[in-house]
């Protein structure tokens, strides 16, 4: 019978595979005649010093060990099924193709955004222009927001679905096997690009029709159900449902549904800004080494904290990264992280924001379906640069807890440029108050979290969505138009590339169980 071992390995031997096993055939004998023994799982244990990996190893038979291996997507040739169109092509997008082609529907998927390649191009032209391109830009395109921020692929939503199924498929179309093994896989954005790619082809090649630069911007409804789509104001395309996968940033699809009657209702959301310190700091911090060994990977941090009664969290923490312009529009500024694949830059970034709840929106919005989108827009106008660029409000660490503006700013990694603004003025006073005493409060953990070597920029405010689409949970249809499929994080379901895959299949699956 099958069983998982766990052992616990010093940092320095971690690449030593040999003595590794010899470990687990020390502690656990019954792996050295075993007919398999495989690695399942590797994390790192930073919280004591030093710094230990944990292995998690099978050790059963052959045939055992192949009844756990991931699955993977078998889709029909010719597709023949119902026609349903997928809007979107973010990761919840794409695997709602995936999922509904493996059933043996005809899938048409509409991307507002420009194709990966040629979205690169723009984003390079927005660092330097810092003018935004509305349908291309870090949020828009192919692949959505998730290709060029990051590809973090860690996510707590175990009981969603098969999250081996859909890092098997990131695999086979080019991401490195370790992804199946890290307790915390990551593809980096210099790679993901190219995965994304291999993914649409794989989907044209089954059947798929995906087109881009198509812009949903109306809808045809007749007895409570969408009978077809209006693209670019000219092309009505006939369809029999509609996956919804637009993104958290879709701001114009929240106002399409508000205007067409269709339910939609303002939800929690966070927002705050991204702090940046130098690698080499986090590395001290978290391990304890004046220079980090090369064995242990480049060091993150995780933190939470209530503060003046609101939960104040880090976000999407990036070692080794940058940060980004996410702005999806003119008149705003909104950052956002990544990193590529090594995590080798000099900086380490990471969200820090504060919980935003119906409270502190109502007062000055009112309580409406937009409310919370309302709040979420003034401030990043807010932190728009007077000038009219894209430039990020920026102030060292020390500076915002005293609430005095910097005379001095550190080297940043937000290419657009920074320049020194009182961010006190541009956040809600209640953000900034608990920001100020949960950075206070990371200090005490972190001893230099929240020094002068420590800057703020803001804008960090699409951490979620700030409008959920109401679904029913039991067939995932919007609750009054029936073939209507609400999904991924523009919806409300979602947070992070693999819960929106997950959120994807799982929508696709739901609406093929109902066409039976």
């Amino acid at each position: 019978m099958a069983i998982e071992a766990e052992i616990k390995i010093s940092g320095e031997k971690i690449s030593d595979e040999n003595y590794c096993l010899q470990r687990l055939f020390h502690q656990f004998p019954e792996a050295k005649n075993a007919e398999k023994v495989a690695l399942l799982k590797r994390s790192l244990d930073a919280r004591n010093r030093p710094a230990q990996f944990i292995l998690r190893y099978f050790i059963g038979s052959e045939a055992e060990w192949r009844e756990r291996l991931p699955a993977r997507f078998q889709m029909a040739e010719c597709p023949s099924g119902k026609k349903v169109a997928v809007i979107g092509f973010g990761p919840a997008g794409i695997y709602a193709a995936f999922s509904l082609l493996e059933a043996g529907h005809q899938v048409l998927d509409i991307e507002r955004g420009k194709k990966v390649r040629e979205r690169r191009r723009d984003l390079a032209a927005l660092n330097k222009s810092l003018v935004v391109d509305p349908e291309s830009n870090y949020c828009f395109g192919e692949g959505g927001a998730g290709t060029y921020s990051d590809g973090k692929l860690y996510t707590r939503s175990k009981k969603r679905g098969d999250i081996q199924k859909v890092l098997q498929s990131f695999v086979d179309h080019g991401a490195s096997p370790n992804i199946l093994v890290e307790a915390h896989p990551h593809i980096g954005t210099n790679k993901l690009p190219g995965i994304i790619e291999n993914l649409r082809e794989e989907l044209i090649r089954r059947g798929a029709e995906i087109l881009f630069e198509s812009k949903l911007t109306d809808f045809r409804l007749e007895n409570e159900k969408i009978r077809s789509l209006i693209v670019n104001d000219t092309q009505e395309i006939p369809i029999d449902a509609v996956i919804l996968a637009t993104g958290h940033s879709a701001r114009d699809i929240f106002h399409l549904l508000d205007k067409r009657k269709i339910e939609i209702e303002a939800k929690p959301f966070a927002l705050g800004v991204r702090i940046e310190h130098p690698q080499e700091l986090i590395d001290q911090l978290r391990y304890g080494y004046q220079k980090r060994p090369d064995y242990l990977p480049p060091a993150s941090y995780s933190l939470v904290t209530q503060a003046s009664g609101n939960g104040v969290f880090s976000f999407c923490m990036c070692p080794g990264g940058i940060i980004a312009p996410a702005a999806t529009d003119s008149g705003e500024v909104v950052v956002n992280g990544w990193s590529p694949s090594k995590r080798n830059g000099h900086f380490a970034n990471s969200g820090m924001v504060v919980t935003v709840n119906p409270e502190h929106w109502k007062n000055q919005f009112g309580d409406t379906a937009l409310s919370a989108l309302s709040f979420q827009q003034r401030v990043e106008q807010l932190a728009f640069d007077s000038t009219g660029s894209i430039k990020a409000p920026a102030q060292r660490v020390d500076d915002f807890i005293r609430k005095r503006t910097s005379s001095g700013l550190p080297e940043c990694s937000y290419l657009p440029g920074i320049e020194s603004r009182n961010l006190h003025e541009i956040l809600p006073g209640f953000i900034a108050k608990s920001l100020s005493e949960g950075l206070q409060f990371f200090d005490k953990k972190m001893k230099g979290f929240a020094g002068s070597n420590g800057i703020l920029t803001g804008v960090e405010s699409r951490t979620s969505s700030p409008v959920r689409i109401p679904r029913n949970k039991d067939n995932f249809q919007h609750i009054r138009i029936s073939n209507l499929y609400p999904c991924g994080e523009g919806a409300g379901y979602a947070g992070g590339i693999i819960s929106a895959a997950l959120d994807g299949i799982a929508c696709a699956n739901a609406y093929s169980q109902s066409s039976i």
